[in-house]
């Protein structure tokens, strides 16, 4: 009798609030098992338990801090052990820094560049290679409205690390689409999270006009649907997709000068 094939797995970082766990919900409502990635293992626990009682799907929850180094190897160890690979990756973990660069002890600049950065391309790396095999995967870099922005005062690695998503996911779709793996960077606007308030900038954001915020489930759906679509880059809602164009179509100068304005509220040295 021939065994039942196992449902897609999809992996995501920083699973346990905000964007990560509105991807999880998405993935899990597709009928993809999920393994979920965050440093609270609590809050992790109980997301998976009401994924497997709402979906029926398969739920791991595996605690990591994704600021260690190689931090993304445990992780898929820990997914080999269970004789699971990864269909979908969802880069996602992260944090902001207000703070001027050299005020921030350099431990928490490194551990910034540790999640976002190098054991995102790290899980990239893990799990391309059966991706291309299989002939089906797909990514989704979480990105920002700041990766095309200049750099300011503050939250100063931020513009980059996000640029580096968005070029990062153009590389990889440039090299990878032909083999069945799609690839996408989205990169929202204002979102509703958790994200400010662990920045210590919920204040600040919360005088923001409420048109211009979005949910994390509409950021998560837009990002689903464009990354079916074969879509490289995602800019959920209008607004924000004016804003993209502006900001790569007028000077830079004056984006600047724009941009430094309008940021300086959310530098809190």
């Amino acid at each position: 009798m021939a065994t039942e094939a196992p449902r897609r797995l999809a992996l995501i970082t920083g699973a346990s609030a905000g964007l990560g766990e509105a991807f999880a919900r998405a993935y899990a409502a597709r009928g993809l098992d999920v393994a979920l990635v965050a440093r609270r293992a609590d809050r992790l626990q109980a997301l998976a338990d009401e994924l497997k009682r709402r979906s029926g799907v398969e739920a791991l929850a595996i605690p990591a801090d994704l600021a260690g180094w190689e931090a993304h190897v445990p992780v898929m160890e820990t997914l080999e052990a269970a004789g699971r690979h990864v269909d979908v990756l969802v880069n996602n973990a992260g944090f902001g820094i207000p703070q001027s660069f050299a005020s921030t002890p350099w431990e928490r600049q490194r551990d910034f560049l540790m999640t976002m950065a190098v054991n995102a391309c790290g899980f990239a790396h893990d799990v391309i290679p059966g991706m291309a095999s299989r002939g089906w995967g797909r990514i989704v870099n979480v990105a920002s409205m700041a990766a095309f922005s200049p750099g300011v005062a503050g939250n100063s690695l931020y513009p980059g690390v996000k640029s580096l998503m968005v070029k990062f996911s153009q590389s990889l779709d440039a090299e990878y689409r032909a083999k069945g793996v799609k690839v996408t960077a989205v990169a929202p606007g204002f979102t509703r999270t958790e994200f400010a308030e662990q920045a210590g900038v919920q204040a600040i954001m919360d005088q923001e006009p409420r048109l211009f915020w979005q949910t994390a489930e509409e950021v998560a759906l837009a990002a689903i649907r464009g990354n079916e679509r074969g879509k490289v880059v995602v800019i959920p809602g209008w607004h924000n997709r004016v804003a993209a164009a502006l900001l790569r179509g007028l000077p830079e100068p004056l984006v600047r000068r724009i941009i430094a304005a309008g940021s300086a509220k959310y530098h809190l040295d």
